[in-house]
């Protein structure tokens, strides 16, 4: 049987395992990060998670929020039919699965990307969470495509997956609230996939070169 706290080849470290960044080289082709690509429904956040993690040269894994929700087959609790007891509770097992499957990443030499519909006004899904489950480490940047481009892209979604009209612009409007939070903006509305991953890349690279910046209290 395996020691307390052991989780793959390396156990997780004590605590914060995921440590506040300190001075790297310019870039962040081998530097290893805990990465969190926020984003409304529509912005192509996952598609450009996927991609970056795909395109570093240092072993980078992507963990999809929205995924590991719907590793709940049967009584699958869809926040589309109401934001409930219920929907909270799958969405917080989720995020805490999610942090644990980033720590470990992280104690074992490789790099994670998570995407999420993370809002600036709403604390049940806000970064607070994130952070206490991944660690002060965690470097959130957020993916905001104008509404024109995000309803676009969320008409080509299919499943439980493409929301209404009426939903996408309310969860477009809260994003906005993003502005002004010192956190890196990506406006990907005239960007394809590859020109986003290298608008993350700079983001990151700039992150990295700075002072730590963000609410860690939202």
């Amino acid at each position: 049987m395996a020691p307390p706290g052991a989780t793959g080849a390396v156990p997780l470290p004590p605590g914060g395992p995921v440590p506040a960044p300190g001075p790297h080289p310019p870039g962040t082709g081998t530097v290893p990060l805990a990465v969190l690509l926020i984003g409304p429904a529509g912005a192509g956040k996952t598609t450009a998670a996927r991609h970056w993690a795909a395109r570093r040269a240092a072993p980078t894994a992507h963990i999809s929020l929205d995924d590991v929700r719907e590793w709940v087959r049967s009584g699958f609790a869809d926040p589309q039919t109401g934001w409930n007891e219920h929907s909270e509770t799958q969405y917080r097992l989720a995020r805490r699965t999610c942090g644990f499957a980033a720590r470990n990443f992280l104690a074992n030499g490789i790099s994670c990307i998570i995407d999420d519909a993370v809002f600036p006004d709403w604390p049940v899904v806000g970064l607070g969470g994130w952070k206490r489950h991944v660690g002060p480490g965690l470097l959130p940047v957020v993916l905001l495509p104008g509404l024109e481009a995000v309803l676009e892209r969320n008409a080509r979604r299919g499943g439980n997956r493409r929301l209404s009209d009426e939903e996408v612009a309310s969860i477009h409007g809260r994003m906005a609230g993003w502005y002004g939070s010192g956190l890196p903006i990506i406006d990907n509305s005239r960007h394809d996939v590859e020109t986003t991953a290298r608008a993350l890349d700079e983001a990151l690279a700039r992150s990295l070169a700075g002072p730590p910046h963000g609410a860690p209290g939202r």
